[in-house]
C-alpha cells in the first residue's frame, strides 16, 4: 500500500549510477495520491456495493445514490494503486538497511494503529445497540498477529487481507533483496523472477504458489519497484521495462478478477476499459513523481493528508457503518450529506489514531526492536 509509511528517502543513497542523488526529502505528492486511493476504497465501502454497508444505509447504494453508485464500485481500484505506493516506498526503504532495522521499521508502522484498530472495532460493535457483531474471542486474539487470513480465522478488519498481502511483500522483499543488500541488479532480477513466477504459479494452479507468490497482486508491487528504480537511477529501457511488464500483467489481473458484465446479479457493470485507465492514471501519477516532475507540490496539507491514511484505511469500513446506520437511519440526514459526514468523522478518527497511538507507540516500538 504503502498505507502505513511517510514518504522520506533514504538519508545515504546507494553507490553506483545514480542520476538523482541530490533529491533527498520527503515525497509529499505520495503522499497525497495515498490518501486519494483511501478514499477511492471508502467511495466504494459505503456506496459502490451491496452487503453490511446496505444495512447501515436501509437500502442498497444503489437506490440511495442512483447516479454515482457505478462510479463509486470503481473506488476497488485504490488498493492496486495502494500496492504500486507500496512497491516504490518499500524499495525505497529497504536500500541500504540491514534485516533486522527493516523489520523494526515495518513492524513498528504496522501494528500499533492496527492493534488500536482491532480493539475499536471490537469495542464498538460489543455496544448493545449495534447490529453488526465482532468475531469469536478466539479470532479477534488471532487476529492481532495480522495472520488470520492463513491461520483460518475470522477477520476483524475486512481491510486488512490487504495487509496479508503487504506482509508477504515484505517477506519476499527482505529475503531477496534486503537480506543480500540491495543493488540494481539485484532488484531488477527480484522483479524479472517474480513476474516469470506469477504466470507460472496462474498456469500451474499449486495453491502453495499462490499464496507465496500472489499473481493478483504482484505486478502491482513489481511495477511501483521499477518506478523506484527510474527515481534512484535515472530513465533506462530495464527500468522503464520493469514498470511496463508491472502494468501489462496487472491489469490483465485486475481486469480478469473486478470486470464483468452487467446483470442483475452484479451490483453495477464495471467495464474493462475503465479499470485498465484507472489503473494507467495511478501508474502515472507515480510515474511522475519518479521523475521529479511533481516536486512543485510542496502543499503543507500533504503530509497531514499521508499521516491520515493509514489509520483511516484501518477503521473507515466497519466503524462507518455505524456511522452510517446513526446518521441516516437514526438522526434522518440525507444521504448525500451522511456520506460526507462519516468520511469527515473517519479522518478525525484517523488523526486522533495517528496522535494518540502512531507518534507515541511507533517510536518505541522500533527502537525495542532494533536494539
Amino acid at each position: 500500500m504503502t498505507v502505513t509509511d511517510p514518504v522520506v528517502l533514504p538519508r545515504q543513497p546507494a553507490p553506483g549510477r545514480e542520476s538523482r542523488k541530490g533529491r533527498h526529502g520527503r515525497l509529499v505528492a505520495l503522499d497525497g495520491l495515498r490518501l486519494v486511493a483511501a478514499l477511492m476504497v471508502a467511495l466504494y465501502h459505503y456506496g459502490g456495493r451491496d452487503g453490511d454497508v446496505s444495512r447501515a444505509w436501509g437500502a442498497s447504494p444503489r437506490h440511495e445514490f442512483p447516479h454515482l453508485s457505478e462510479a463509486f464500485a470503481y473506488g476497488c481500484l485504490g488498493v492496486q494503486i495502494f500496492f504500486v505506493i507500496s512497491g516504490f516506498v518499500i524499495c525505497m526503504s529497504g536500500w541500504g538497511r540491514s534485516a533486522r532495522s527493516f523489520f523494526a521499521s515495518r513492524a513498528a508502522r504496522l501494528y500499533p494503529a492496527y492493534w488500536a484498530a482491532i480493539a475499536l472495532v471490537t469495542l464498538v460493535f460489543a455496544l448493545p445497540w449495534v447490529t453488526y457483531r465482532t468475531v469469536s474471542a478466539s479470532d479477534t486474539l488471532v487476529n492481532l498477529t495480522m495472520l488470520q487470513q492463513p491461520a483460518g480465522a475470522e477477520r476483524v478488519l475486512g481491510v486488512c487481507w490487504t495487509l496479508w498481502a503487504e506482509v508477504r511483500f515484505y517477506a519476499l522483499f527482505a529475503l531477496f533483496v534486503v537480506l543480500p543488500g540491495a543493488t540494481r541488479h539485484r532488484v531488477v532480477l527480484f522483479c524479472a523472477v517474480w513476474s516469470l513466477m506469477t504466470v507460472i504459479t496462474t498456469a500451474s494452479h499449486v495453491e502453495f504458489l499462490r499464496v507465496v507468490v500472489m499473481p493478483e497482486h504482484s505486478a502491482f508491487f513489481i511495477g511501483g519497484i521499477g518506478l523506484y528504480l527510474v527515481h534512484r537511477f535515472g530513465h533506462d529501457a530495464l527500468s522503464w521495462g520493469v514498470v511496463a511488464v508491472g502494468f501489462l500483467l496487472g491489469q490483465h489481473y485486475a481486469v480478469a478478477g473486478l470486470a464483468h458484465p452487467p446483470g442483475p446479479q452484479y451490483f453495477s457493470y464495471r467495464h474493462p476499459v475503465v479499470i485498465i485507465a484507472v489503473l494507467a492514471a495511478g501508474f502515472a501519477v507515480v510515474a511522475l513523481v519518479a521523475v521529479g516532475r511533481l516536486r512543485w507540490a510542496r502543499w503543507r496539507w500533504l503530509p497531514f493528508a499521508g499521516a491520515l491514511t493509514y489509520p483511516f484505511y484501518l477503521v473507515h469500513e466497519h466503524l462507518g457503518w455505524v456511522a452510517i446506520g446513526a446518521l441516516h437511519r437514526g438522526l434522518g440526514i440525507p444521504s448525500s450529506v451522511t456520506f460526507a459526514l462519516t468520511i469527515g468523522v473517519m479522518l478525525l478518527l484517523a488523526w486522533t489514531l495517528h496522535v494518540v497511538v502512531e507518534r507515541r507507540v511507533t517510536p518505541v516500538l522500533r527502537r525495542a526492536l532494533d536494539r
